[in-house]
């Protein structure tokens, strides 16, 4: 159980808002974001950052974290969007859209990384690493996760050349070979640009 969350209960915040996303860095797909909201002093048991867990292990906790979760909601900005507003502000739109989502009241909202959300009308806290440190962030993670590893398994029936359900749009050397012999396809993100090492800021050129 998290430290700083037992002793924001210990303050008196019962209802608190854990906020992550994925998919900052896939070239293709959009960026999902979860917000939950667990019971007071509810155990870890497992709940971690979604990176650290096998995609079996984070079936069963999400299926858990639903059942038992005073709220939890999930939302995505697609990749039209990311290229319009860049992938900060669309992670960003994520997890407000995620909280504002919630129907719940919420005391507090715990956001993962260091950049509080924009025009939210909640108090925030931002956690470095508040996946691994914050049960309820680590909830979000696995959530988000689990929803967006899903559409891009459907993602990957529709475009089956680029192998989607193994890389979720990650830059692997397969989805990149894939890229190059086919070029981008609808859910690609345009405003990314493929180099040798990796990817960064810039029209998707190949």
């Amino acid at each position: 159980m998290s430290v700083m969350e037992i002793e924001l209960w210990n303050d008196g915040l019962q209802l608190i808002c854990g906020v992550d996303e994925v998919g900052r860095g896939p070239l293709a797909g959009p960026v999902t974001a979860a917000a939950v909201i667990l019971p007071p002093c509810t155990m870890r048991n497992g709940i971690h950052d979604s990176k650290c867990l096998t995609p079996k292990r984070r079936e069963e906790l999400a299926g858990q974290i639903r059942s038992t979760a005073v709220a939890w909601a999930v939302e995505s900005v697609d990749p039209e969007t990311i290229d319009r507003i860049n992938i900060l502000q669309a992670s960003l739109l994520a997890m407000k859209r995620a909280v504002l989502k919630l129907e719940s009241q919420v005391d507090i909202v715990l956001v993962d990384g260091i950049k509080p959300i924009p025009d939210l009308d909640l108090r925030q806290l931002t956690v470095k690493h508040g996946d691994a440190r914050c049960v309820s962030v680590g909830a979000a993670s696995i959530l988000a996760k689990v929803e967006r590893d899903r559409m891009m398994c459907e993602y990957d029936a529709e475009y089956p050349q680029y192998k989607f359900a193994r890389n979720k749009g990650y830059p692997t050397k397969e989805h990149r070979l894939a890229i190059h012999s086919h070029g981008p396809c609808a859910i690609h993100r345009k405003s990314f640009r493929l180099l040798p090492d990796g990817v960064i800021q810039g029209e998707l050129r190949l």
